[in-house]
């Protein structure tokens, strides 16, 4: 290479440079906790704000309330800086799971706006995002918050090794789990992960217990396991109750019932999102809107 070839790269160089800069993680400059009390996480360090929190009051989740009271007790201990524990919701599909959690953080902010403290943040993060979670846990050690990390719909599939990340920074590594940041997760799957990884593990392993424990230990690593089971049709209509008077909408006791276990059959399922579904569709029909 000629003297004046090499120094035509120079300009090239520069900006090559400069975009590898503009894509690194800024670390915490970019983890603005001030702009609004939930984010979602955007990869590589980046928490964008979220104005408008897709969640419904906590007082209309029907039908789980000891989950409820579970859930919101742990909540309020870790927004007070006092021992609480990351926690695994699982089970029954569309049985507000992923809605008590968001209903919980709401819960709490509003005693604590009430008390005069520190809001607690959310923010959530994508199962996609997995691995960014050691970086983003450390970035927010040193935040002036507690923060709720949530990650919705969290499996994992065969040859998936992210778990791996997950799991050490729930409780692993030399740091530990940073004392202000909490992790709550969501999932059909009790452990996580599909049965036939682990049957398939254990069946091709030379010691088939050890096979799987790493991957079963995952869930160890959730202090509080919350459990959501199918509801019955008392608990479904209490759910459609509750949505319909809080909405106000203007329809007879006996039209609303009968209409809502027509619209369980054609769905073949009951459930908080059944009920929910069907709400939105009476309103609807009846020309009123629903916040």
């Amino acid at each position: 290479m000629t003297a004046d070839e090499f120094s035509g790269l120079g300009p090239l160089l520069e900006r090559i440079a400069e975009a590898l800069e503009a894509m690194a993680p800024k670390g915490d400059a970019t983890l603005d906790f001030e702009a609004a009390d939930c984010f979602v996480f955007e990869p590589p360090m980046r928490l964008h704000p979220v104005e408008k929190v897709n969640r419904v009051p906590i007082g209309l989740l029907q039908g789980i309330e000891r989950s409820r009271e579970l859930l919101l007790d742990n909540t309020k201990r870790f927004a007070a800086a006092l021992p609480a524990n990351n926690a695994l919701l699982w089970g029954a599909r569309g049985m507000g799971k992923s809605s008590l959690v968001k209903a919980a953080h709401a819960a709490v902010n509003e005693g604590a706006r009430q008390a005069g403290r520190k809001p607690l943040k959310l923010v959530e993060i994508a199962r996609e995002d997995i691995d960014h979670l050691p970086q983003l846990m450390g970035a927010m050690r040193q935040a002036p918050f507690q923060i709720l990390l949530f990650c919705d719909d969290l499996s994992f599939d065969i040859g998936d090794s992210s778990y791996k990340s997950l799991k050490a920074v729930l409780e692993g590594g030399v740091e530990g789990r940073p004392r202000n940041v909490l992790f709550y997760a969501t999932s059909n799957r009790r452990h996580l992960l599909p049965r036939d990884m682990m049957e398939n593990e254990r069946a091709t392993a030379i010691h088939p217990g050890e096979a799987v424990e790493e991957k079963v230990s995952l869930s160890d690593r959730f202090g509080l396991w919350i459990g959501f089971h199918n509801c019955s049709q008392d608990d479904y209509l209490a759910m459609v109750d509750a949505y319909a008077e809080a909405y106000g909408l203007t329809v007879g006791e006996d039209e609303l019932r009968r209409e809502a276990l027509e619209w369980q059959v054609t769905r073949g399922s009951r459930s908080g999102r059944v009920a929910h579904q069907f709400i939105q569709d009476l309103a609807g029909r009846l020309g009123q809107h629903i916040d």
